[in-house]
C-alpha cells in the first residue's frame, strides 16, 4: 500500500480491489468497533454510503495526471511569461489518519512555446487531492506532473491547507495551517522569478 500511496499510479480495472459487499462488511466491522450497532435503523444504509463516497474521495486512483494534461496549445500570440491559476480549493485525506485535509492550490508556470487549459491545472489539483496524501507529496507531484508534460521554463505549486488530523484529534489546534512549496526550473534557480510569483499571490485578487 505504502508504493501504491507514494507512487500515485492509476489503478488499472483489475487491480484485485476488494468487492462492494467486502467494503460495506468492513464499514459494519468499524461500526462495531466503535461501539455502535450496524443494524439499527439509522446505521442500515450506513456501509453501502460509506462506500460510495469512498469511491469519490478516492477516485484519483482511477486518474492519471498525464492523460488530463495530455493537450496543449501552441498558439500563444508570443507570450512567454507566468501563468498563475491561485486559489484552487481541494479536498483530500490524511494518509497516516484518513481524515480531510482541506486547503488550496496555487500554481504557475513559465510557458516554453505552449500553454495548458487552464481547467486541466485544477483537475490535476483533484487527482492528487483524491487519494490518500501528504501535503509534501502532493505538492511535488503537482509540481513534477506538470513539469513532465509541459516541460515549461519552470513551475511554481504552494498549498497551504488545515489539517484535520491536527484539528479534530491529537493536539486539536484548530485553524492551524500548513504551507508547502515545490520550484522547478527556473523558479528555482532565478530568485527574481521565485519572488515574482510570491508578489503576484500577494497582489492578484
Amino acid at each position: 500500500m505504502d508504493a501504491i500511496v507514494k507512487n500515485f499510479p492509476a489503478l488499472p480495472a483489475t487491480d484485485g480491489r476488494p468487492s462492494q459487499k467486502e467494503a460495506e462488511d468492513a464499514v459494519r466491522v468499524l461500526l462495531r468497533w466503535a461501539g455502535d450497532d450496524p443494524q439499527r435503523e439509522g446505521l442500515l444504509d450506513t456501509p453501502a454510503r460509506v462506500a460510495k463516497a469512498y469511491k469519490e474521495l478516492f477516485s484519483g486512483y482511477d486518474l492519471a495526471a498525464e492523460d488530463v494534461l495530455g493537450r496543449t496549445f501552441e498558439e500563444v500570440g508570443g507570450y512567454d511569461d507566468i501563468v498563475l491559476v491561485k486559489d484552487i480549493p481541494f479536498f483530500s485525506h490524511c494518509e497516516h489518519h484518513m481524515v480531510p485535509i482541506i486547503g488550496k492550490a496555487h500554481i504557475a508556470y513559465l510557458p516554453n512555446g505552449k500553454v495548458l487549459g487552464l481547467s486541466k491545472i485544477a483537475r490535476v489539483v483533484d487527482i492528487y487531492g483524491r487519494r490518500l496524501q501528504t501535503q509534501e507529496t502532493m505538492t511535488a507531484q503537482i509540481a513534477k506532473a506538470i513539469d513532465d508534460t509541459l516541460q515549461p521554463r519552470g513551475v511554481a505549486v504552494m498549498i497551504e491547507a488545515e489539517h484535520m488530523c491536527m484539528a479534530m484529534r491529537g493536539v486539536q489546534k484548530q485553524g492551524s495551517t500548513t504551507l508547502t512549496t515545490t520550484f522547478t526550473g527556473a523558479f528555482k534557480t532565478e530568485p527574481a522569478e521565485q519572488a515574482r510569483f510570491m508578489t503576484m499571490l500577494r497582489g492578484f485578487k
